[in-house]
């Protein structure tokens, strides 16, 4: 094989015959040898678009100065250093340096996030390599790899169909064709365009029916999409609308800022008789005061924080807006098979004729105890059972194999779930097999609803074992297994059991046998036609995970409805509902009524009734626009290509990582690594703790700039020095900011956080009880502060003594105060106490040291003008300090139970 035949970007491989293009490509229909395979990847490298570019780390770094905060501090530094105050100017340049550090710092964080996050959902494929199906990471596939195709799939290169089977691909990606494009294998003319090449499947489109077989000719960046990369290159930012209303908050805080501080100027210059530099080194301090310049930082890291929180339960978020949005979700609509249950079929009930027992257990683990009438029973000493379970095990096609640490079924589940049932019986399918061995079969088919095998014994015996729908058995069998033997077959009794396992939601299979004459070598379907016997039934369900049922209720707890839409039947989607919590009295609403009735009807039924059965992709796109056009935030979980639209309109898109469709996958906001229920209300319980933590941070950094603002207003506006310089007040701001202010990202959820209504998504980020408690605490700091600053000064200390004083009172003031932001409303003693968050002990311990040195150690000293406390003053600091905390607190208790927004 040339090199030029694979790396020819224009080849028109559409011209060729399969056979051609086979030969050309050195592969064949059996696919590539591992080692052929080992070196194409080598020669053409992976299957993947060149990464999108990405700014170089010095833009990045640079970019951190873009923000209107940082420029009023520059220029603060760059007046402040033309006046002559080059110490002034050296720190606050400091500070934003540092700021801008730790900003690109986490930035790099976030993207490598991402990144993880992207590998998490990498896209894989089916191909025949040695003759042999395996699935491999789509990077890894290489031209002339044989590459399976069926409806869901993302073809992973560009391929040259060999067969196809009924198979549509929509291409609209490269074509615009908003219809599916029917597939052929034959070749076309070498001119026909892009969206005639029928017999050519290209990289990036999606299968939306059918199933094909194609040989790769292109990968990577020499595909069709890769001359289009571009479309693929749209790299998730951390811009959200919260940050684009903190954005908001910044600007019209800072024109604020600016405002008073260009009426403290004119104030001290023309009432006080201030000199002009004096005043505007006393403008600066205002501005440095207010001016929060970690907050962004720090509401960034917060988020970042959260959606890694998110990745570890399970919940992977493709965009991080929807960190956002969780919080405000009052509607989840959840699918039921493999969400809201195990996925994993479970033989429930046995009836025979005159006994019914149940049967304990779940999934395909395959231990579990019989019961008669709620007896435990065992199941071998009775006959009938026994050669129930015979036919369970023999007529069956899969296979349930113990592999890490878990029981799992190759082939139908149905299947799987009777396996286990016969191990429980404790019988091995495979000892069965070889005493009675297959000698010829009929296949289940949708047309006659049975399967049937013919066997041997060794002593020349002959029987066939079927498995099928009782009412087609019925018809079929003539004689049914009693305790005392064969007998008349029943069918009144027969159809009474089954209609009440089908009450209870189970699925229903009969197995039958039949003995026959001589070595009989062919089964056809006049043997089965008549005459068999009927053993009895069998009930299967999908179980409901029980953590899935603990998580119903803790959304229902937090005024969350939950809502089964599902594909499945009526009865058994009740039945599963009642286990779950989930349309407790309440009717269920099937997709035929749902074809009929009106949109305004339609959302009264879908605030009504929270259990939709043999619901369409369709009807899940209805209903989610019903309820949000009642104002409900939807999130709405899907795996199939056609959930797309739905996932694409709910509020909030959830896909199945595992059984879900790569399509599924792209549409939606966030994918769940387990296909579990519980994880959606995990989620929503980490989308809640991150929008308090990001609420507590704003809570816990504004009354400590305010106190800074105020304290410098008000010394002006009485004539008194300055309690604290401009270089003292970027000390603090950036000691606790990359502190105290950090440690609130890393707080667990609240103990209500689950217990309280969804919040309104329209919300403000300052509410009204916010704005009180900024003002509250910010009046509480400059009291304390102002006032141990004023008395020293009273009784003769000297000013850098006082300010040195208020610098750790204030400071002091922010630790005691971080104990009371870790809980905005419930007091800090109440139940979790000081405990839950190491960061923030760690923090406070971090602070206090580097106070130490701010107050003890030369070198600050000479930088920051302060000078060492003795005990007596730090015991007067501590005290002032302390008044914080017990006021917060005790106004936390004097408005418990307020119904006042936070």
């Amino acid at each position: 094989m040339a090199e030029n035949d694979l790396k020819e970007r224009k080849f028109p491989w559409h011209l060729l015959e399969t056979g051609e293009a086979l030969a050309r490509l050195n592969s064949s229909s059996e696919g590539l040898t591992p080692e052929q395979a080992r070196e194409r990847l080598a020669e053409h490298g992976p299957n993947r678009l060149p990464p999108p570019p990405r700014r170089s780390p010095l833009l990045r770094f640079l970019l951190q100065f873009h923000n209107l905060l940082i420029y009023v501090l520059l220029v603060a530094a760059i007046v402040a250093g033309l006046l002559g105050h080059w110490l002034d100017a050296a720190v606050i340049l400091g500070v934003v340096v540092v700021n801008a550090a730790i900003g690109f710092l986490q930035e790099g964080k976030a993207e490598k996030a991402l990144e993880s996050i992207r590998a998490m959902l990498s896209l894989h494929a089916f191909v025949r390599r040695g003759g042999r199906r395996e699935e491999i990471a789509a990077e890894e596939v290489v031209p002339g790899d044989i590459v399976l195709l069926q409806a869901g799939d993302k073809v992973p290169a560009d391929l040259r169909l060999l067969h196809v089977k009924e198979l549509r691909i929509d291409e609209a990606i490269l074509t615009g064709e908003s219809e599916p494009v029917a597939k052929d294998v034959a070749p076309v003319v070498e001119e026909a365009p892009l969206g005639d090449r029928l017999c050519l499947a290209f990289s990036g489109t999606v299968v939306t029916y059918g199933q094909g077989t194609g040989v790769v000719v292109e990968t990577g960046r020499t595909t069709e999409i890769g001359r289009i990369s571009e479309m693929l290159k749209e790299v998730e930012t951390l811009t959200t609308p919260l940050l684009r209303a903190m954005d908001r908050f910044a600007r019209f805080l800072t024109l604020a800022i600016l405002f008073f501080a260009a009426v403290t100027f004119a104030f001290g210059f023309l009432m006080r008789g201030y000199s002009p530099t004096e005043m505007f080194l006393a403008a600066v301090s205002l501005i440095v005061a207010a001016i929060p310049e970690g907050l962004p930082a720090i509401v960034t890291i917060t988020l970042a924080i959260g959606v890694q929180r998110m990745a570890q339960r399970n919940a992977i978020v493709r965009r991080l807006p929807a960190v956002e949005t969780l919080g405000s979700v009052t509607v989840i609509c959840s699918d039921k098979t493999g969400t809201l249950t195990r996925n994993e079929m479970t033989v429930r009930s046995v009836v025979t004729a005159g006994r019914r027992y149940e049967v304990g257990g779940a999934g395909y683990d395959p231990h579990g105890a019989f019961l008669l009438e709620g007896e435990d029973v065992p199941p071998e000493q009775d006959a009938i059972l026994a050669a129930m379970g015979r036919v369970a095990v023999l007529c069956n096609d899969s296979v349930l194999a113990h592999s890490g640490g878990q029981w799992l079924v190759q082939g139908d589940p149905t299947e799987g779930a009777l396996l286990a049932w016969g191990r429980k019986m404790g019988l091995d399918p495979e000892e069965e097999g070889k005493e009675t061995p297959r000698v010829d079969s009929i296949p289940f088919e949708s047309e006659h609803r049975f399967m049937a095998t013919l066997h041997h014994d060794h002593e020349g015996h002959s029987f066939i074992c079927l498995k099928g729908a009782p009412e087609r058995l019925l018809d079929m069998c003539a004689r049914q297994r009693g305790l005392s033997g064969d007998q008349d077959l029943d069918r009144p009794y027969w159809e009474r059991r089954a209609a009440d396992l089908a009450e209870r939601g189970e699925r229903l299979l009969g197995a039958a046998f039949m003995r026959v004459a001589g070595q009989k070598q062919q089964l056809s379907f006049q043997d089965v036609a008549s005459g068999l016997t009927l053993l009895g039934l069998f009930g299967i369900t999908d179980p409901p995970r029980g953590e899935a049922i603990a998580a119903v209720k803790a959304c229902r707890s937090a005024g969350i409805q939950v809502k089964m839409i599902t594909g499945d039947h009526a009865k058994t989607a009740q039945a599963i509902g009642s286990q779950m919590g989930i349309g407790n009295r309440r009717r269920v609403v099937t997709g035929s009524e749902l074809e009929d009735v009106g949109e305004e009807e339609l959302r009264e039924w879908a605030a009504e009734v929270d259990i939709f059965a043999r619901a369409s992709p369709e009807h899940k796109l209805r209903l989610v626009q019903a309820l949000q056009a009642r104002g409900e935030v939807v999130a709405m979980t899907g795996d199939g290509v056609n959930d797309a639209p739905a996932l694409k309109r709910a509020d909030i898109g959830v896909a199945m990582g595992v059984k879900g469709t790569e399509v599924a996958k792209e549409a939606a906001e966030m994918v769940l690594a387990d296909d579990n229920f519980a994880s959606i209300a995990n989620a929503v319980e980490e989308g809640r703790t991150v929008y308090d933590n990001i609420k507590k941070a704003i809570l816990f950094i504004l009354p400590t700039n305010g106190g800074e603002a105020l304290m410098i207003l008000a010394a002006v506006l009485m004539g008194r020095s300055l309690p604290i310089t401009p270089v003292q007040i970027l000390w603090i701001n950036m000691i606790t900011a990359v502190t105290l202010a950090l440690s609130l990202a890393f707080e667990p959820p609240e103990a209500d956080i689950m217990r309280r209504l969804p919040r309104d998504p329209r919300e403000p980020i300052l509410t009204p009880f916010l704005l009180w408690r900024i003002g509250y605490v910010s009046l509480i700091l400059v009291i304390g502060t102002f006032g141990l600053f004023f008395w020293e000064r009273s009784v003769g200390t000297g000013l850098e003594m006082a300010r040195t004083v208020a610098v750790n009172t204030l400071v002091l003031f922010e630790v005691y105060y971080l104990l009371n932001t870790r809980y905005i409303h419930r007091n800090v003693l109440s139940r979790e106490g000081l405990g839950g968050n190491r960061y923030v002990l760690g923090a406070i311990a971090l602070v206090i040291f580097f106070q130490l040195l701010f107050t003890y150690a030369p070198p600050f000293q000479l930088l920051f003008h302060t000078e060492a406390m003795t005990a007596v003053a730090w015991l007067r600091v501590v005290v002032v300090a302390s008044s914080v905390f017990i006021l917060v607190e005790l106004e936390k208790y004097l408005l418990k139970g307020k119904k006042w927004k936070y």
